[in-house]
């Protein structure tokens, strides 16, 4: 298996995930593609990543010279046939298996066979995925944090095909970044959100059962604890789909009762109250 430089990279999906990974990639010098089959997607994404960049060069984290390379390295199409060339694509879109299965599916049938195919999954098996990509050995997970272009973490996962060269390009690609690597095996919702969801679970437990207001439970937690923010404003964050998707895996891949999604979140997800993308979840967002 020869060695790969990663010097056209493409990411699909440009949700909110999918335009940060993009960004820092392109920050790292990387040609980079995204793709997503919505227009209005790409339109939210490209400005998004114009402020973003515009919100660290006013901070003075990054240079003017290095935001306007940034925006020059970055390309935005819906066109699956562009990816063609690309040397890694990451995939990004929403977390649900059978979608992800189709975005690589279609790859497998474009994307030069050398290339590296990685999942930005924060729960689902890699050697599903891996297995599903046709190119086992080529495939790895790449869980980036959220907000991308700020947080310092990415989660590595290989599946039972990962060729050990895989893993180490990506980790070298990692370090290009910026990142800081931690390591997981492929057991369902990895290190960070085997933890993190059951926390964010139990405390839409707490606030269905009245032991406490939404905002007690998260002023507990954020200064109880020392974290940024309480976990209720950080599944808003996320996305309530998300997190109760990740449960889903969770209980389904562990087949342990404790994994059981707590049923208002449930409910705030049926009734569409997904949240800060929704502009409503536990709480009330303006427009």
């Amino acid at each position: 298996m020869s060695s790969i430089a990663f010097n056209q990279v493409s990411v699909v999906g440009a949700g909110q995930m999918g335009h940060g990974i993009a960004q820092v990639c392109a920050q790292a010098g990387s040609q980079v593609i995204l793709l997503d089959i919505e227009g209005s997607a790409l339109k939210k994404a490209e400005a998004a990543i114009s402020k973003s960049l515009n919100k660290l060069a006013e901070k003075g984290k990054i240079t003017t010279s290095q935001k306007e390379c940034a925006l020059k390295n970055l390309t935005y199409t819906s066109e699956w046939s562009s990816l063609a060339p690309c040397d890694l694509v990451i995939e990004a879109v929403s977390e649900r298996e059978d979608l992800k299965n189709k975005v690589f599916h279609t790859l497998a049938e474009i994307v030069k066979p050398e290339a590296i195919f990685a999942s930005n999954t924060s729960s689902i098996s890699i050697t599903r995925l891996g297995a599903a990509s046709k190119r086992p050995d080529r495939f790895i997970g790449m869980h980036f944090m959220n907000p991308v272009p700020l947080m310092e973490l990415v989660e590595i996962i290989t599946g039972l095909g990962t060729h050990p060269q895989t893993k180490d390009a990506i980790i070298s690609y990692c370090n290009t970044l910026g990142k800081t690597i931690s390591h997981s095996q492929d057991y369902p919702g990895f290190v960070v959100n085997r933890i993190l969801m059951p926390m964010i679970n139990e405390a839409f437990q707490a606030l269905m059962e009245g032991v406490a207001s939404a905002e007690d439970i998260d002023r507990g937690m954020k200064l109880g604890t020392n974290q940024p923010m309480g976990p209720l404003t950080l599944a808003d964050f996320i996305g309530l789909d998300t997190c109760l998707a990740i449960m889903e895996v969770l209980h389904r891949g562990l087949g342990d009762d404790k994994y059981r999604a707590s049923p208002l979140l449930k409910k705030y997800v049926e009734a569409g109250y997904l949240g800060r993308k929704t502009g409503r979840g536990v709480y009330l967002y303006e427009a």
